[in-house]
């Protein structure tokens, strides 16, 4: 099988693609495409880091230099957990709030295209089978029986 037959190689391609028009889009609003989505997902209330991470498929250690980078910037801060003091909770800022909404618009601009140029059935199927292979990609192993 060909390296571009593969279907992880089709994704990294696709969402590559993806990641690059989003930041050329971001990149007028003087974000990225990453913060964007850090912004989009941190919750009125905060959200831990922990699970920032986990919704966005990193390691925690992994987003702290972003983290510094947004706060930086001005658009978070960070603040210990009330109940757990080794656990830190990200708050937007007014400025975080207003980058967060330019983000969200962009997304939904963009899902909104896809839409219009997806049937509801070819869209369905995408969701399902990405859905399907998340699934499979974290139940993989090396020594998996399907590989026998």
């Amino acid at each position: 099988m060909k390296q571009q037959e593969t279907i992880d190689s089709l994704l990294k391609v696709v969402w590559q693609n993806m990641a690059n028009s989003y930041n050329q889009i971001a990149s007028g609003f003087e974000i990225t495409q990453a913060i964007g989505y850090v912004l989009i997902n941190i919750e009125k209330e905060g959200t831990p880091v922990s699970r920032l991470a986990g919704l966005l498929g990193v390691k925690a250690t992994s987003l702290s230099r972003m983290l510094n980078n947004m706060e930086f910037l001005g658009l978070i801060y960070r603040e210990p957990c009330l109940g757990d003091k080794r656990s830190v909770k990200v708050y937007l800022t007014d400025f975080g709030r207003e980058k967060r909404q330019l983000a969200k618009g962009v997304v939904i601009s963009f899902n909104e295209y896809l839409a219009k140029n997806l049937t509801v059935s070819e869209r369905n199927n995408l969701m399902t089978t990405l859905q399907k292979l998340n699934t499979l990609t974290l139940a993989y192993t090396i020594n998996s029986e399907d590989d026998k």
